[in-house]
């Protein structure tokens, strides 16, 4: 009986294998490539004391509307990041109740109608536990979302996101919230010096000023990327 005739000896077919594809984002000042198992979002003080009438930027003349337009382009970035299995670290800014953590050069600052610590129409100005302290609803934490509770501007000041990230092994950071030029840079400037590579979410980060917002911005992109990348969310939100 005839027999269908196989490969020639020593003919055996090679094997495809595909290289595993690794998410690249355009941003500025170039492409940003991550690895989703090494990376964390971090939302930065999305609270209602900074974002909401009546808080503590709303007493220092602030027009909270501009951090408000924050939120929708971030709600939706939030919600990408979790369907991809990303790490998603919360931040809020505040202090204990009898201010033991909050020096006197933060505390005595300027001229607001009210201070930190004061009753306000959402509870005690920046107070740990207090409703403003807490973030707004439309981004509030899943229940196994870690929140990092923070006295100062920088994320890793005073806390253990630090120990958090690595940890999990998290080597690169997407970076959101408010304000752009204080809380979000100091936090990217801090990440930037321990290794963590960074890029910033240009329309998911906030200023009370549109010249700092553009500003600090560029800061963050200039001379090749001197601290992180920057990228609107829906260049992300493509990749994830």
């Amino acid at each position: 009986m005839d027999r269908p005739a196989g490969p020639a000896s020593g003919d055996v077919p090679a094997l495809e294998i595909e290289e595993p594809v690794v998410p690249t984002v355009d941003a500025s000042p170039y492409s940003f490539t991550f690895e989703p198992e090494s990376t964390a979002l971090l939302v930065i003080d999305m609270q209602r004391d900074f974002v909401e009438p009546g808080g503590f930027g709303e007493t220092l003349g602030n027009d909270v509307g501009k951090l408000q337009k924050v939120i929708p382009p971030l709600a939706r970035l939030l919600g990408a990041a979790r369907a991809a299995g990303l790490l998603v670290v919360h931040t809020r800014e505040g202090h204990l109740p009898d201010l033991s953590d909050c020096p006197p050069a933060k505390l005595n600052r300027g001229a607001p109608s009210m201070r930190i610590g004061d009753p306000g129409p959402k509870g005690r100005i920046l107070i740990r536990g207090e409703y403003g302290h807490d973030i707004v609803d439309d981004l509030k934490p899943l229940g196994e979302e870690p929140v990092i509770d923070k006295p100062g501007k920088g994320s890793f000041y005073a806390t253990d996101l630090g120990e958090l990230l690595a940890e999990k092994g998290v080597t690169s950071l997407v970076v959101t919230g408010v304000t752009t030029e204080v809380c979000v840079h100091t936090t990217v400037r801090e990440a930037n010096d321990r290794g963590f590579e960074c890029l910033v979410v240009s329309d998911c980060v906030g200023s009370y000023f549109d010249e700092f917002q553009e500003a600090g911005l560029a800061m963050i992109a200039a001379q090749g990327g001197i601290f992180g990348w920057v990228a609107p969310s829906e260049n992300l939100i493509e990749v994830l």
